[in-house]
């Protein structure tokens, strides 16, 4: 019968447990949205506890929370979801996004998070920065040496970048379980909601992971190294042939799933393997698996693609194209960029007028000449959108015929340009502008080390021996007082930006040496950002503004800009307070302001460095993403504005053999000077513009992934490394540290530290410590008792952690007074 209880039962046994809510239908959502009844964002999983996820309120207010895996419905970090707010009455009880986290809830949660997970998910506490200023691009292509910072502490998209320099570096908005330093405590209330339509799958569904066989079943267990995606059921027949009667031997292969479907019915999705990467720990197959992961297309150009390209080779400059032109081949122009840099998008002049101003050149690379619109080149470029740099290569967004002959400005060789030209006073003011195209010939191809000589040496006469070679028509003391120039101008104009509002937040980046044959890093060393890295960054900023001025102007519907959102007045509220209650002098008021106050706050001994990048970190917290929009996609144009340059419009022109949108740019700029024709939407522009942010915000992850791979084997090979260790935020059973040597962050668990025989957390006024006590080396002496506190120097040990390419910091024994 099919009411008896043997029925029930028997369909009870058939049926699987609904796990997941079924999605509401678009139309549903629709309503909804309209209604207000439902918010859509974009979720980000805490990788440290991947139990948690948020999205971003659209009010500015804190971030909305869903609770546990359910809560997410099946989506993964990065997706655009549709989230339905759930009653008050499950709302969650939370502190100040600010404060130290002094209940034990806090430490306990991270102790229940996966440490593998670390290795492929989690990012650092600082992320991309707000400024993608043009000197730390180019210090992005170099090969053998690179750049790299870690931090195993906050963030959710993309890690703190491994480019060299930048103006300020911004979070997308961490969670509250992510404290940053010693605090207050002040309980509110937190949003809770949960997922009910997945708007657009941004996260790739590929995953790098280890297969675990299953007896007796028809499929084997696929288990991702990023624990904040599920586990995967994958068909034994997608398996390796002896996998099922010798499935140890794949115990430490690494292989590439890709999920295919995920029923609300179950805790595990469904998917196919797609590659065998090969054994972890290795530097070739833990790279593919990023590459895959993230989506980076590192295939060989196509055919049809390099059927785009020109065909007679070696390739010159039709001479009616130099007919168009303005020919500055006679003019002293030269690169700046590191030694080992071979797309060279960028070239400066500048020559003293017999009026006491200068002539003042940007030089720009012509690469949409070659990129024809519309063309499978095109195409392939736009989906590309930039060049990804690795430790050890670069995937690049256009043929290497094109990135690194004939687009790269290398010397002694007849190029095509987009020029800026400005008269400047000595003091930096502009009194005319030009824009144009041109072709040029740089005299020589100098390293920042050989500028920076230049700059230091002014009065020295340099050989030629010292420098590479050198068109004969420049002499080499014409060059060296054409960098004199330049660095005098660039003092004055970035003395008048500072003053002027802008922002800049240093932070401490390595950078390594590989090994020429193995590629293998051999050492490791805190990059100095000096002036001749600021000369170049000045003229591109300049640049990059006068051309969103430009093509604003001409084209206010369709012109490709770059805007920086103001920080989360939320948060900066809060930051305000905490760093009033910790006595710490900091203005958050404006950007301008922020510069100036951080700067005067850290003093001047051997250890302000270091204080500022604790300081550096906690400011960074409030701020937002940089973002690529078409103006004709927004109302209002004081949304344009960026915060941290403390300018109404920006662009970026400067970088087009690594940057699509630069090309864009490009284009506008050619229409605005009535060179062509523009076949731009607004639609077309801001879809272009989006995909560029998704690209860059993944390009910047897989370049942070592979440093922290490097940095891996650099602690496996040459470790344990030892370093001084500022203290950057207290917990109540756990601190943060800065490993000053190497600019890296780590967290220390006072459970693990061994000889520390108990601690305890206290409050001094609003200020959070621990106190451990160390076991006494003779059992006559009493215990040493160490105070940790924010800004407390500390003695830490860099060591591998028995996991592939993991490392933690140990904190080593103070010495006794």
């Amino acid at each position: 019968a099919p009411n008896s209880p043997a029925h029930k039962n028997k369909e009870g046994k058939g049926k699987k447990k609904q796990v997941f809510e079924a999605y509401l239908t678009l139309e549903e959502v629709s309503h909804g949205l309209k209604r207000g009844e439902f918010i859509q964002g974009q979720l980000r999983i805490n990788p440290k506890n991947y139990h948690d996820a948020y999205i971003p309120s659209p009010d500015g207010a804190r971030d909305i929370f869903l609770d546990g895996i359910v809560a997410r419905n099946r989506a993964l970090n990065g997706d655009i979801v549709v989230v339905q707010i759930l009653p008050q009455d499950q709302w969650k009880q939370v502190k100040s996004d600010l404060d130290s986290h002094g209940s034990s809830e806090s430490d306990n949660q991270r102790d229940n998070a996966v440490p593998a997970a670390q290795k492929r998910a989690a990012p650092s506490s600082l992320s991309d920065s707000a400024v993608e200023d043009e000197s730390s691009d180019k210090d992005d292509v170099t090969r053998k040496v690179q750049s790299l910072s870690l931090a195993s502490a906050g963030g959710v998209f993309i890690g703190r970048s491994s480019l060299s320099y930048r103006y300020i570096s911004c979070v997308t908005g961490e969670p509250p379980e992510q404290p940053s330093g010693s605090g207050f405590n002040r309980e509110v209330l937190q949003r809770t909601a949960k997922v009910v339509y997945i708007v657009e799958k941004k996260h790739s569904r590929a995953a790098t992971g280890f297969l675990k066989f299953l007896p007796d079943k028809p499929f084997a267990m696929f288990s991702p190294v990023d624990h904040r995606l599920p586990r995967i059921n994958v068909p034994l027949t997608d398996c390796p042939e002896d996998f099922r009667s010798r499935p140890g031997d794949c115990a430490n292969t690494l292989f590439i799933c890709r999920i295919t479907n995920w029923e609300a019915n179950s805790n595990f999705a469904e998917g196919r393997l797609e590659k065998t990467l090969g054994q972890a720990g290795e530097i070739e197959p833990e790279t593919e698996g990023i590459l895959l992961e993230y989506e980076v297309d590192f295939s060989e150009f196509s055919d049809e693609v390099l059927d785009c390209l020109p065909k007679n080779l070696p390739w010159t400059i039709p001479p009616e194209e130099i007919s168009k032109r303005r020919d500055l081949r006679k003019e002293c122009i030269f690169t700046i960029d590191p030694a080992t840099a071979r797309d060279l998008d960028d070239a400066l002049s500048c020559k003293q007028l017999p009026d006491g101003n200068f002539e003042v050149g940007v030089h720009i690379a012509d690469v949409s000449y070659f990129v024809e619109e519309g063309s499978v080149l095109d195409a392939t470029a736009g989906q590309r959108a930039t060049s990804v740099y690795l430790v050890q290569k670069v995937i690049p967004m256009l043929p290497r015929l094109l990135c690194e002959e004939l687009c790269s400005l290398n010397p002694l060789s007849d190029r095509l340009t987009f020029s800026v030209i400005w008269k400047i006073t000595p003091e930096g003011k502009i009194l005319s502008e030009w824009f144009g195209r041109s072709v040029i010939r740089s005299c020589v191809k100098l390293s920042y080390d050989h500028a920076q000589s230049m700059i230091e040496a002014p009065e020295k006469m340099f050989s030629a021996g010292e420098l590479p070679p050198v068109d004969p028509d420049h002499p080499i003391d014409q060059i060296h007082q054409a960098v004199l120039n330049l660095h005098a101008i660039a003092k004055n104009l970035r003395a008048q930006r500072f003053t002027g509002g802008a922002l800049r937040l240093d932070q401490l980046k390595l950078t390594f040496s590989l090994d020429k044959e193995t590629m293998m890093p051999q050492g490791c060393y805190v990059y100095q950002y000096r002036d001749s890295n600021k000369l170049v960054e000045e003229f591109m900023l300049l640049a990059n503004i006068a051309t969103a001025n430009h093509i604003y102007t001409r084209f206010p519907e369709v012109a490709l800009l770059r805007r920086h959102p103001p920080p989360k007045t939320k948060m900066v509220d809060e930051l305000q307070e905490l760093c009033d209650q910790l006595g710490i002098t900091i203005d958050l008021s404006s950007a301008g302001a922020l510069h100036k106050s951080l700067n005067a706050t850290v003093g001047d001994d051997k250890y302000s460095s270091a204080r500022k990048e604790v300081l550096t970190h906690m400011c960074s917290r409030p701020m937002q993403m940089a973002l690529y929009f078409c103006t004709g996609s927004f109302s209002e144009e004081k949304l344009f504005k960026h915060y941290a340059l403390n300018v109404p419009l920006y662009t970026h022109f400067t970088s087009p053999i690594r940057r699509y949108a630069d090309v864009v740019v490009h284009r506008l700029l050619a229409a605005s000077l009535s060179w062509s024709h523009l076949n731009l939407t607004t639609a077309e522009v801001q879809k272009q513009a989006s995909h560029c942010n998704d690209r860059k915000t993944a390009s910047k992850r897989v370049q942070e992934l592979s440093s922290e791979l490097f940095f891996g084997v650099f602690v496996k090979e040459c470790g344990p490394l030892d370093s001084e260790a500022m203290v950057m935020g207290v917990l109540d059973q756990s601190f943060d540290v800065l490993a000053l040597r190497y600019g890296v962050q780590k967290r220390i668990y006072c459970k693990s530290i061994a000889g520390v025989s108990s601690f305890r957390h206290q409050k001094v006024g609003k200020k959070s410590e621990l106190i451990l006590l160390w076991a006494p080396e003779d059992l006559e002496e009493p215990p040493v008792e160490q105070v940790i506190s924010l800004f407390t120097l500390v003695e830490v040990q860099l060591r591998v952690d028995g996991a592939p390419l993991k490392y933690s910091a140990v904190l080593q024994r103070p010495e006794e007074s």
